[in-house]
């Protein structure tokens, strides 16, 4: 367990709390005027290990070396030339700061973080932090890593869970959640049953690593839930007819996957940020890696458990039993964690993965 304190004073900025693997979702933009819920979990921080915020730099601005060296083998619009390793940790888990009004500004209907650092140390006045609680932006507190410092607070290490106890523990995310808007009939929020926007954004990972293991050829997935998810858009962007190559579920508690499955779509640890292996090295597939909680949903999908209920609930309140209902819409990767993904993937640098990349910035519609 750690605290963060301000770098200039030593006041104690954050609750003790506990490093987990930073959200694929944690620079999402979802949707327009979208009310999303906070990022992390409590008592929990993650790091961003690459540079993020302001000051943004234009993709003509960079020298290729200072690319390469950072891992980008595609054009991108902008890149972050702030300094990296922020720290996110939830709006609740925050101590001792102040708003800082002159940074407060730019945004839609809250804070975005875009004039850089909006929160002070209350003890002596650093910009240490921004709030980010805006529409269409999870909602989260960034530490600016040159302005904090890591001070332990417990000598005594837990040891992450092992893949037995995360499967045991059962800590799936569902597919479908409610989603709450700004833009009413009255102006006001009003919500509806949509895919899960960690859902989106982890399928737009995992369809960027899906493509790069594809070697072109046509790629086919498991049926049911995770074929929603994949097929269509893998369809669409890779060329059909044989040879066929077959991306399968793996990982723990799942049976050892075949000899002939050429992808391996398997989960990564929540603490750890390990992708899981099989033990054999007799199963050379390539990984493609899923956040654990979706993950575990594909693996093991969750039964609606039907439970008794009395009285009669307020007319505002969003049911979920009977079961949720399936979203009127195709599942559609999120297109920014998919270009962002895809970029840093070495594999773009070949010509028919980087064509499928313009493509999809040209005919976004169709798949996003």
């Amino acid at each position: 367990m750690f605290v963060f304190v301000c770098a200039g004073c030593g006041a104690e900025l954050t609750a003790p709390l506990s490093q987990v693997v930073l959200p694929v979702h944690a620079h999402q933009k979802y949707g327009n005027a979208i009310q999303l819920p906070v990022l992390m979990e409590p008592g929990t921080f993650a790091v961003e290990p690459e540079p993020w915020g302001p000051p943004w730099r234009r993709w003509e601005e960079i020298d290729p070396d200072e690319l390469a060296a950072r891992g980008i083998y595609a054009p991108v619009h902008v890149l972050s030339d702030g300094t990296p390793g922020a720290v996110v940790i939830a709006p609740g888990d925050v101590r001792g700061t102040v708003l800082i009004p002159e940074k407060c500004g730019g945004y839609c209907c809250g804070l975005d973080g875009a004039d850089g650092p909006n929160l002070a140390c209350e003890a002596c006045d650093l910009p240490v932090a921004s709030r980010i609680d805006d529409c269409s932006l999870w909602q989260a507190v960034w530490l600016a890593p040159d302005a904090v410092r890591r001070r332990p607070v417990d000598a005594a290490d837990a040891a992450p869970l092992s893949w037995a106890e995360l499967v045991a523990e059962g800590r799936s995310t569902p597919p479908f959640e409610p989603i709450t808007a700004w833009g009413g009939p009255r102006m006001g929020s009003y919500h509806w049953w949509s895919w899960s926007p960690r859902w989106e954004a982890a399928a737009g990972r995992a369809l960027a690593h899906l493509l790069a293991a594809s070697e072109g050829r046509p790629v086919t997935v498991p049926d049911g839930l995770t074929e929603e998810v994949f097929q269509r858009v893998l369809d669409i962007l890779l060329p059909a007819g044989p040879p066929v190559r077959r991306a399968v579920l793996a990982g723990p508690g799942l049976p050892l996957p075949d000899a002939d499955a050429d992808i391996l779509i398997v989960p990564v640890h929540p603490q750890t940020g390990e992708t899981w292996a099989p033990s054999s090295p007799a199963v050379p597939a390539h990984p493609v890696p899923l956040p654990f909680g979706v993950w575990l949903w594909l693996a093991f999908p969750e039964p609606h458990l039907p439970a008794p209920a009395s009285g009669v609930m307020p007319g505002d309140v969003l049911r979920d039993d009977p079961p949720a209902p399936h979203p009127g819409s195709l599942f559609r990767p999120d297109p920014g964690v998919f270009w962002h993904t895809m970029v840093r993937l070495p594999a773009v640098r070949s010509r028919w993965l980087r064509e499928i990349l313009e493509t999809t910035h040209r005919t976004h519609t169709r798949l996003f």
